[in-house]
């Protein structure tokens, strides 16, 4: 029987409608919420400064928009499926009707690297900035991984905080998925205001001279690569703070907890492109008119928020530890929601068959995937306890961007193998948006170190001895055939 074999949109759409099945909760303020939650964290906060230090100088305004852009091609395509497809499972989901169930267990496999290990990775820097914003009053054994040693000689033990938060927030999402939007609302209402009175406060001490030179000069010290200067660094500086944009693709994975998926799932995902690329806008205009880029690739690198705030904004140092609680609070959804997502990724997967079921049980009051939750939790708590932050690298940005080019062809294929579905919401400009969505995420792809690429080929390996060893045999696809 062939690798290939796709699931019928009808059989799909069947189980997306059973009464058995996730609750639908969600309205479309909700899930921008969602989108919001998952998208801002440390990314808007670290990567602004390092693409205006590293790459495009105060013309980082303008990488944000070129990023924008790159996502925005996949946002659309995945806006068209989240509207016909109204299931859980996003790229996954997708990929098994139009490319096949070999494509989509790939597809499921990558997206793992997306939610599980940013949910581990994140954690990890949740608990280093919560230490930093107390002061480091944790014992250094207790908030490190064993493979980590300080600069006294002290190893760690465990990283209890990363724990500590990935176990609320695991308690919280098998609760409910209302009540978990409910607290992912107030944590994205706390971080946006924190980001807005910054801007806002920040507007007044901006200093012109910063702005110029505009774009950085060829011949400045450190910056003589293409990609390091000019309008070439600009794209370097797109690539850069591109990976803050990595999470609206989330709101695809709650699209079976949609109260009206057609309506709201298109609105939810752009929506939250769209505020999230406004503020980024705006923060970055402010955060490089405040202080000089080039002091973000040296004295002002870390923390630079707070760095710009203490130096430039006299009076204001309040603001800076409120920086520090917004971090947090970013940390604290993207986490939430990524749990979330990679949860409705393998509830998908077990009711077909491709995982154990155990995946798939549904808790019988809150109506949410509570075993798979748990079982999350061990895996990426163990993650989170011993392993340090930067093994994950640039790994969870290679499954989000695999995840965007599927996407963006199987609108492709879909439009010419299903002409006649019904599509709510439609991708303009097909096959020329999917194809510069596969382009400009292809590219990113390969620009990604070639450790993380050989990385990533070993987790695939992996994944395909787990297909051909379980999840064939067992495939409820083919057991009907």
């Amino acid at each position: 029987m062939s690798l290939f074999i796709k699931k019928p949109l009808a059989q799909l759409m069947q189980t997306g409608d059973s009464e058995k099945g996730l609750k639908r909760t969600l309205g479309a303020g909700n899930l921008i919420a969602l989108g919001i939650g998952a998208i801002i964290g440390a990314g808007l906060f670290v990567r602004t400064a390092a693409a205006a230090g590293e790459a495009a100088g105060p013309a980082v305004v303008i990488s944000f928009i070129v990023a924008a852009v790159g996502c925005a091609f996949a946002g659309l395509c995945y806006a068209e499926f989240a509207s016909m497809i109204p299931v859980a499972g996003s790229a996954y989901t997708y990929a098994y009707v139009t490319m096949g169930e070999f494509i989509a267990w790939i597809i499921g496999w990558a997206l793992v690297l997306e939610y599980a290990l940013a949910a581990a990775t994140v954690s990890i820097a949740w608990s280093e900035y919560l230490n930093n914003l107390l002061g480091g009053t944790i014992p250094y054994q207790w908030c490190h991984s064993p493979m980590e040693q300080s600069v006294d000689g002290v190893s760690g033990i465990i990283n209890l905080p990363a724990l500590l938060i990935l176990l609320i927030l695991t308690l919280i999402l098998i609760k409910g998925t209302k009540e978990s939007a409910m607290v992912n609302a107030i944590i994205v209402f706390v971080k946006v205001s924190i980001v807005l009175i910054f801007i806002a406060l920040g507007w007044q001490f901006i200093n012109p001279d910063n702005y110029t030179p505009f774009l950085i000069p060829e011949n400045a010290p450190g910056h003589e690569a293409f990609n390091r200067h000019g309008w070439g660094g600009v794209l370097g500086g797109s690539a850069i703070v591109f990976f803050a944009f990595i999470g609206f693709d989330a709101v695809s994975t709650a699209a079976q907890e949609a109260k009206n998926p057609k309506r709201d799932m298109p609105i939810g995902i752009l929506g939250s492109l769209i505020v999230c690329t406004l503020l980024y806008i705006l923060f970055s205009r402010v955060l490089t008119g405040i202080a000089n880029w080039e002091e973000f690739k040296t004295v002002g690198k870390e923390a630079s928020v707070a760095y710009a705030i203490q130096h430039y904004m006299p009076g204001y140092g309040w603001l800076a530890t409120l920086i520090s609680v917004a971090i947090l609070a970013g940390f604290s959804s993207v986490i939430l929601v990524m749990l979330m997502g990679q949860s409705r990724v393998f509830y998908s997967m077990a009711n077909d068959g491709l995982i154990p079921k155990v995946f798939a049980e549904v808790h019988p009051k809150f109506r949410t995937p509570y075993k798979s939750n748990m079982i999350l939790f061990v895996f990426v708590g163990l993650f989170a306890a011993f392993v340090p932050g930067k093994v994950a690298g640039d790994l969870t940005s290679i499954g989000t961007l695999f995840a965007f080019v599927m996407v963006c062809a199987g609108v492709w294929v879909m439009r010419r193998k299903n002409p006649e579905a019904v599509r709510p919401f439609t991708t303009p400009l097909v096959p020329l948006v999917p194809i510069l969505g596969i382009l400009i995420c292809s590219a990113m792809i390969f620009s990604l170190p070639q450790e993380t690429l050989l990385a990533a080929g070993g987790w695939m390996i992996l994944g395909l001895v787990i297909y051909f060893s379980y999840s064939r045999g067992n495939s409820n696809l083919r057991k009907l055939q």
